[in-house]
C-alpha cells in the first residue's frame, strides 16, 4: 500500500515539475510554401492573360514552344455578339461566300478623289488610249467643278460633296465613288486615286495584275504608338476592340466583293463616324486612315494584302506625305519606286 502511495505521490510530484500548461506548443507555419504557391498562381495567371511572344520565353513554359503552353490552358471565353453584329456578320459572310460575278468584259474602275480639276489628266489620257472597254472613270470633285481636257473624263463626274481632311467626309466620298462604280456590273476592280497620282506602269500591266488576283490591296498594319492605337476610343466597344484597331493609307485597289461589303456596312462605319475624328477626347483620329484597315481586319483579314499599290513617302514624318516637284522626278526615283 505504501508503495502504491509512494508511486502516486511520485506521479503527482512528476506532474508538478512539468510546465504549467498541458497544451502542445504551436507549430511554426511553413510560410515559404504559402509564398511559393501564391507566386506560382500569380505567374500562371499573368502568363495566361499576357502570353509570351518571344521563342525563348515560350520554351520556358514548354519544349514545344508557345503553342504547347497555350493548348494546355483553357480557351478564352468568346465575347457575345450584339444583335446588330450578328446581322452584319451574316450579311458580310454571305457576300464573301457567294461566287464572284463573271463578266465577259471585266473592267477596272479608276476613281479619282480630287478637290477640282485633275492636273495630270493629259497623262491619264495617254495611259487609257487604245484600251477602251477595259476601264471606267469616276471623278469626285469636292470643291470646284473640274474642267476636263480628256474625252475619257468628260461626263464622268459624280455627285460630290464637301470633303474635310481628317474627318469622316473623306470616307463618305470613298463610299460615294464605290456606289457609283458598282452600278456597272462589268467593273470588277476598284482603284482609289488622288489628283496627284500618276501611273508608273502601262495599262496592260496594271489591268492584268489586278484581274489575276483574288485579294484586295488595302494598307493595314498595327501601330502601337500615339498616332495608331493611341487614337482608339473605348466608346467603339463592344463592336470595335483595340486589338483589331489598324492603320493604313487610304488609297486602295479593291475587288468587287469587298467593295460590296464596304457599301453594306453600317455598323462599324457608324462607330468611326461618331468616335474617330480630330479633337475628340483630346485625340486626332483620322477616319480614312483607320476605318477600312480595321473593318477588313475584323471581317476578312486573309482577303487583303496589307499593303497598297500606291506609292506614298512618309519619310518626312509630317501630317501629309512627301510631295515630288519637277526637279525631284528622275529616272533613279522612278526606278526605286517601281522595283
Amino acid at each position: 500500500m505504501k508503495a502504491e502511495k509512494v508511486w502516486r505521490l511520485g506521479s503527482m510530484g512528476d506532474m508538478q515539475i512539468l510546465p504549467g500548461s498541458r497544451h502542445r506548443p504551436p507549430m511554426k507555419k511553413p510560410m515559404w510554401i504559402i509564398v511559393l504557391v501564391l507566386f506560382v498562381c500569380v505567374f500562371l495567371i499573368c502568363a495566361y492573360i499576357y502570353p509570351p511572344q518571344s521563342s525563348s520565353a515560350c520554351y520556358v513554359f514548354s519544349s514545344k514552344g508557345c503553342k504547347g503552353f497555350v493548348d494546355w490552358l483553357p480557351p478564352m471565353p468568346a465575347r457575345e455578339y450584339t444583335d446588330e453584329e450578328i446581322a452584319s456578320r451574316v450579311v458580310i459572310k454571305d457576300i464573301l461566300n457567294s461566287p464572284a460575278i463573271v463578266s465577259k468584259n471585266s473592267k477596272v474602275a479608276f476613281m479619282f478623289l480630287s478637290p477640282g480639276s485633275l492636273p495630270f489628266e493629259r497623262l491619264w489620257d495617254k495611259f487609257f488610249q487604245g484600251h477602251e472597254g477595259k476601264f471606267s472613270v469616276y471623278v469626285h470633285a469636292s470643291k470646284t467643278k473640274p474642267v476636263h481636257v480628256s474625252r475619257y473624263f468628260v461626263n464622268r463626274d459624280i455627285r460630290s460633296d464637301q470633303v474635310i481632311w481628317g474627318k469622316i467626309s473623306m470616307v463618305d466620298a470613298e463610299r460615294r465613288l464605290l456606289a457609283n462604280a458598282l452600278q456597272d456590273t462589268d467593273n470588277q476592280q476598284f482603284v482609289l486615286l488622288s489628283d496627284s497620282c500618276v501611273p508608273l506602269y502601262d495599262f496592260d500591266y496594271i489591268y492584268n495584275y489586278l484581274m489575276y488576283t483574288n485579294i484586295s490591296f488595302v494598307d493595314c498594319f498595327k501601330d502601337p504608338g500615339p498616332h495608331g492605337n493611341g487614337r482608339y476610343s473605348d466608346r467603339m466597344l463592344p463592336e470595335v476592340e483595340v486589338k483589331d484597331f489598324r492603320k493604313g493609307a487610304q488609297w486602295f485597289a479593291m475587288k468587287r466583293q469587298h467593295a460590296i461589303i464596304v457599301m453594306a456596312d453600317n455598323l462599324y462605319y457608324s462607330k468611326f463616324r461618331s468616335y474617330c475624328q480630330p479633337g475628340l477626347e483630346g485625340k486626332n483620329c483620322i477616319a480614312d486612315e483607320h476605318y477600312l484597315p480595321t473593318f477588313f481586319q475584323m471581317v476578312d483579314p486573309g482577303g487583303i494584302a496589307n499593303w497598297s499599290l500606291t506609292h506614298v513617302d512618309w519619310s518626312e514624318r509630317k501630317w501629309h506625305p512627301k510631295s515630288y516637284r519637277a526637279q525631284d522626278v528622275t529616272y533613279e526615283l522612278l526606278k526605286n519606286i517601281t522595283v
